[in-house]
């Protein structure tokens, strides 16, 4: 025991003599451990909130019973399957605009919800089962909900509509954006009086119950709980890619680790030599320097999770937003953690220190004895090192070549972009050799070769960082071309799916008649353009059908993606249909492909005449004649339409809807107010993106400074003879400035192809498996421009300070070179 002490002892005075160099690689593990445990922060938060919702809200995990055609029924089916042995319990859904906020309303049975889950707590909560279902009854909230808009316990919340909610009370567990009420209150509020949409069943009740048939013949349909919920299975494809960029951001900080424990060993190569003849055993010295690296692990593991929590709060907004925004589900905005998260997090700083120190151990314990002490030992090591390297970036391309042309799926897709980028990282410092071993061989003069020879020689010190530099270029590159493509592309599909200038949803269908008779009058006014909608499950898939009326506005503006010769004939007959590219993608349908819809009336069979783009939208989208679509669902809402007006006149016609109808703004909206709403929730979607991006080419950033600043003790055995052959300070600090901004400037060129066959993966693989469409690829070289500029600041501000040092070293210590060991 003794011995080892001795020699941690021994070990540890390395850091004491390069503090540097401890700093860096604690910044190393402790930025990638925070980047990674942030983002899993992230994705644990939401999956709490997924979990709330499905078992609060009666979710997917719950089995249940519905409408065929997805419309609400009788809740007296309720009691005769109660009569029949099912032991079931009413749930009533629906939205509810309170403060132009949309808020989902659930109302529940609490009798029969008891007997099947206590999971809101009646039984704990000393009578408020009987609150709840008695005037004025309860309004459950969750405390995120009623903090994020300011309402107290107690308060009465009114709709748009006038109708009063009963008194507010906090009730741990419900998911955000949620209001439950007893199902009789439900029913007042969303004017849907003895109606249900759903019945839970209880799965611990006992199998002896009639048939469903026999009870309500085909009205209802069963569905078995999913393995996940809705929301879950909707969401994953964004979590995939938060977890990708977890795994890139930490292993882009394991670079700055890499190089800093490299360096450390060979620098120690005198010192390890000195232990070995003392007769310390390999075994022990290994054993030693894995302790070493543990407790620095650990310690730097317990400083990233704290910031990975820190990262985890600031982007928790924006996550939700752009969950909410991408698949209307909600989220907590308040982090709530287990102890699992946190151990998870010092387990991967861990992990990554022994990455980080695996080749360098490995090379530790291959080396003999004494040619620990040779000079050209270590070289040579890292040559055959360097030798692996370059065969594992060939298995990597090879790999992403199989998966490429074989691999199908989301996890396939990350597979595929992955190799690709750690493939090519790992073949950049053989690429970046043969471009400078031709500089030299091409170079005339002997600074001019020895700038060449030098910058090469200098390469594997900063290979890791450089290969950090490549991925955060690519995946900049990459990534904002696919942000910017999808941006031009949803501006322009916005001009066409929202072509009326005005919508309105009138209050009730008398009202609706009333606005359009005014509307049809004006002459400025050139359609009014009725919008009805139901949503359906389209082969379990959760489908939204849209009756619209035959117009120019549609035949001029709609996204068609493909259609057939005689499409808008075809769908005036109404035995057609436009489908979105997501529901063509999910059930292979192309132009001709016969569809099957259940509707109250029977099975609606029609054929795809055409398919558009339906970006954004986490569900299936059919469009039909509104006419054959009422004659189908005749109770439908009435009172959603579009206005096509004079834009000159749009807005004095909106100031007289507003004054003659007393239609509040949450029911009245322009064009240009929808735009800014949709390209408010774009940005918001893909704020997180830009984070990560940013916070990536800032930890590629700090691995080159790290580098550099490790590597400038080490350069004076190579800038020592120059300055004695009178080479100047200032001209030798100009000279490694130009190095690195050129090594830098090197990179940068290699980043751009990658990065371009990035953003082909993403909206060719990525994009068609996780959302279901896919972008056109687009360029935009200015882009490419600002990162190259970005790219020479951050290579100038890492460098700047080494080569000040440089600059200002004293001449007595560049003297000192040549009394040195080397």
């Amino acid at each position: 025991m003794r011995q080892i002490i001795w020699v941690l002892v021994s070990l540890l005075s390395h850091w004491r003599r390069f503090p540097g160099q401890f700093v860096t690689l604690l910044i190393g593990l402790a930025t990638a451990t925070a980047l990674w445990s942030g983002v899993q922060a992230l994705n644990q938060q939401a999956r709490i909130s997924y979990d709330r919702a499905a078992l609060n809200m009666g979710g997917e995990q719950t089995a249940f019973l519905a409408a065929t055609d997805g419309s609400k029924f009788q809740q007296s089916t309720f009691v005769d399957l109660r009569k029949a042995g099912w032991v079931v319990s009413p749930v009533l859904e629906g939205r509810l605009e309170i403060s132009g906020v949309l808020f989902d309303i659930i109302g529940i049975e609490p009798v029969s919800m008891m007997q099947m889950s206590d999971q809101l707590g009646f039984g704990d909560a000393g009578g408020s089962a009987i609150d709840f279902m008695t005037p004025p009854g309860l309004t459950f909230i969750s405390v995120e909900t009623l903090k994020a808009y300011g309402f107290s316990e107690g308060e009465r919340l009114s709709s748009e509509t006038g109708v009063q909610l009963p008194p507010l009370i906090v009730r741990p567990g419900l998911p955000p954006g949620v209001l439950m009420v007893d199902i009789g209150i439900a029913q007042g509020i969303l004017d849907a009086p003895e109606l249900a949409s759903r019945l839970l069943i209880d799965p611990r009740a006992s199998q002896r119950r009639s048939p469903l048939f026999e009870v309500v013949g085909d009205q209802l349909k069963q569905y078995r709980p999913e393995s996940k919920g809705d929301f879950e299975r909707l969401t994953d494809s964004f979590h995939l890619n938060l977890t990708a960029f977890g795994f890139l951001s930490f292993f882009v900080g394991i670079f700055i680790v890499y190089s800093a424990i490299g360096l450390a060993f060979e620098q120690r190569r005198p010192m390890i030599r000195t232990l070995r003849s003392c007769g310390v055993s390999m075994r022990l010295l290994i054993s030693t320097l894995l302790i070493e690296l543990m407790v620095f692990a650990v310690f730097a593991g317990i400083l990233g999770v704290i910031l990975g929590y820190a990262i985890a709060a600031t982007l928790l907004p924006d996550v939700a937003a752009s969950i909410r925004g991408l698949y209307g589900a909600r989220i907590s905005g308040e982090l709530s953690l287990d102890h699992s998260w946190w151990i998870l997090g010092i387990a991967m700083s861990v992990f990554g220190a022994l990455v980080a120190a695996g080749g360098g151990l490995w090379k530790v314990y291959r080396l003999p004895l004494l040619s620990s002490a040779l000079p050209g030992a270590w070289h040579t090591a890292e040559q055959k090192w360097l030798r692996v390297q370059s065969a594992v970036a060939g298995l990597l391309l090879l790999l992403f070549v199989v998966t490429l042309t074989l691999g199908e799926g989301l996890v396939a897709g990350f597979v595929m972009m992955g190799s690709l980028l750690l493939g090519c990282a790992l073949l950049q410092p053989a690429i970046l050799s043969l471009i400078l071993g031709y500089g030299e061989t091409s170079a005339k003069g002997p600074m001019v070769k020895w700038f060449w020879a030098d910058s090469r020689q200098q390469l594997p010190g900063l290979s890791f960082a450089l290969m950090a530099l490549l991925l955060a270029l690519s995946v900049n590159i990459g990534v904002g071309s696919m942000v910017e493509s999808f941006r031009h592309t949803f501006i322009h599909w916005l001009d066409q799916r929202l072509a009326p200038e005005i919508y309105f949803n009138a209050q009730n269908e008398e009202q609706a008649l009333d606005i359009k008779s005014w509307l049809e009058s004006r002459d400025d006014v050139t359609a009014v353009l009725p919008i009805r909608n139901i949503e359906i499950r389209f082969q379990d898939w959760p489908t939204q059908i849209y009756g619209f009326q035959d117009h120019v506005t549609y035949r001029d503006n709609w996204p068609l993606l493909e259609a057939t010769s005689d499409i808008w004939v075809a769908i005036k007959t109404g035995d057609a249909a436009l489908i979105s590219e997501q529901l063509a993608r999910r059930f292979n349908l192309t132009l001709g492909s016969e569809i099957e819809i259940v509707a109250p009336s029977g099975v609606w069979e029609l054929t795809v005449a055409g398919i558009f783009s339906d970006y954004g939208n986490s569900k299936g989208l059919i469009m039909t004649n509104v006419d054959a679509f009422l004659s189908r669902w005749p109770d439908v809402a009435k009172t959603r339409h579009g206005v096509r007006v004079d834009p000159q006149s749009k807005t004095t016609v909106l100031k007289e809807l507003e004054a003659r109808f007393d239609l509040p703004n949450s029911r009245l909206v322009d064009q240009d107010t929808l735009k800014a709403r949709a390209s408010t929730v774009f940005e918001r979607t893909f704020a997180i993106t830009a984070s990560l991006n940013t916070l990536t080419f800032g930890v590629a950033g700090i691995a080159m400074l790290c580098s550099l600043l490790t590597l400038s003790r080490s350069r004076l055995p190579q800038l020592a003879p120059l300055w004695a052959i009178g080479i100047t300070r200032h001209r030798l600090a100009w000279i490694e400035l130009a190095k690195s901004m050129l090594l830098a400037l090197l990179t940068a060129v290699l980043a751009l192809p990658l990065g371009l066959l990035l953003t082909w993966c993403l909206v060719a693989v990525i994009n068609v498996q996780a959302f279901g469409w896919r972008l056109p690829f687009q360029l935009f070289p200015t882009q490419w421009a600002l990162l190259l500029a970005m790219t020479l600041i951050v290579a100038l501000l890492a460098t700047i300070y080494p080569v000040l040092q440089l600059r200002r070293m004293p001449p007595q210590r560049l003297l000192k070179v040549f009394s040195d060991e080397r």
